[in-house]
């Protein structure tokens, strides 16, 4: 009799746990695979599609495209999940597992912040980001803020990425001079978690093309009649297109299920992913892993890579036997697009203590280079 591995969500990291679980077990297990959208957009090349540098089919597959070589796609949206019984109900059925995966992500809450998504444009969405593109073509002048509503959130540098790119834009169309640019952030500093290093090193790519910085600025409300986002410090400011970060949180089956603690996700073992419930894992976004320095680590696409390989290898390790169990070890890295066919990129240990080891290397065609050939990989590896 085989055994089931039911994966919940086809993102990055349910992607791979999926395609490694598939690989690695024997065909008498099934491999369950449930997603709600029929299209998987690969997200970090949203800020290329921002800029008019790709669009949206580019970017896009068909999530039944990842069925192949035997993984069964489930297609609806996920409902309730019982953590003890490794079950999952999907629109009408249940679906049950040996093993369960969750990959659900992490849901975005811009109605959390009165007036944010009337006002403005997500730029971590496939329609944010194609209005956005739309948006800078159309702004020949005039007060462009970007803003993160909470100090936390996945992907870190996406953000600062979508500011330098979009100054980028701007100068090479002739218009840099006609549009100031601010960046609003609720955080301290731009990307904490790396280091205090690497935070400088991101700011000073702002501020060397003018991009004004202007931190512990918690919004409060946006008014989209007025243009005018109120700060709780008491702050204000006006615009005439308004980028933003929304507040993230984990998807209510995952909030009513139990499985979250007192930050809003699901706790795990930092290096194994498991949750409290043995047999029961979560892994990318939904998932919080505390650092020493006071802050989680950060959700980004290349851990949930990572941890998926790690939990796909161990799950396979324990039903077939054969092979060692492996741990997560917390390096990764990320690229920091500035425009110009040029990239930064920041590596290293984000389990490292006191602080993470994380060193940033200065933007160019190389880093560049890197990004696109990882885009390219993942787009047609994987599909």
């Amino acid at each position: 009799m085989g055994r089931t591995a039911l994966i919940l969500g086809a993102g990055l990291g349910g992607m791979v746990a999926a395609q490694e679980l598939r690989r690695l077990l024997p065909r008498t297990d099934r491999v369950v695979l449930v997603e709600r959208d029929a299209q998987h957009v690969f997200p970090p090349s949203l800020l290329w599609l921002m800029v008019g540098e790709r669009d949206a089919e580019a970017i896009s597959r068909p999530c039944e495209h990842a069925a192949r070589q035997g993984i069964e796609l489930v297609r609806g949206e996920v409902s309730a999940i019982d953590p003890a019984a490794k079950t999952a109900r999907v629109g009408e059925h249940t679906l049950g597992g040996d093993a369960l995966v969750i990959a659900l992500g992490a849901e975005y809450a811009p109605q959390t912040v009165p007036g944010l998504a009337d006002a403005g444009l997500c730029i971590y969405t496939l329609e944010g980001a194609s209005a956005i593109r739309d948006a800078l073509a159309r702004l020949e002048r005039g007060r462009l803020v970007v803003l993160t509503a909470t100090p936390q959130y996945k992907c870190p540098a996406a953000p600062y990425e979508a500011a330098l790119l979009a100054e980028d834009f701007l100068r090479r169309r002739g218009r840099r001079g006609e549009c100031t640019i601010d960046f609003y952030a609720a955080e301290p500093g731009p990307m904490m978690v790396a280091g205090p290093a690497v935070s400088a090193g991101v700011r000073a790519m702002l501020e060397a093309r003018d991009i004004r910085y202007r931190p512990e600025h918690q919004v409060k409300s946006v008014d989209a009649g007025a243009r005018c986002i109120e700060f709780a410090n008491g702050a204000s400011a006006a615009f005439d297109l308004l980028l933003y970060v929304p507040p993230h949180r984990a998807p209510a089956p995952v909030r009513e299920a139990g499985l979250s603690n007192e930050s809003g996700w699901i706790p795990v073992d930092r290096h194994t992913l498991e949750t409290k419930h043995a047999g029961v894992y979560a892994l990318g976004d939904v998932s919080v892993i505390p650092l020493k320095m006071g802050r989680p680590l950060p959700k980004a696409g290349v851990f949930a890579h990572g941890q998926a390989e790690v939990v796909a290898n161990n799950i396979a390790a324990a039903w077939t036997g054969r092979g060692a169990a492996r741990r997560f070890d917390g390096k990764g890295m990320c690229f920091i697009e500035t425009g110009g066919a040029r990239a930064g990129m920041g590596s290293g240990n984000f389990y490292a203590e006191p602080l993470p080891d994380v060193r940033l290397y200065q933007p160019g065609l190389l880093w560049h280079g890197a990004k696109v050939l990882y885009e390219k990989y993942w787009l047609w590896r994987r599909f």
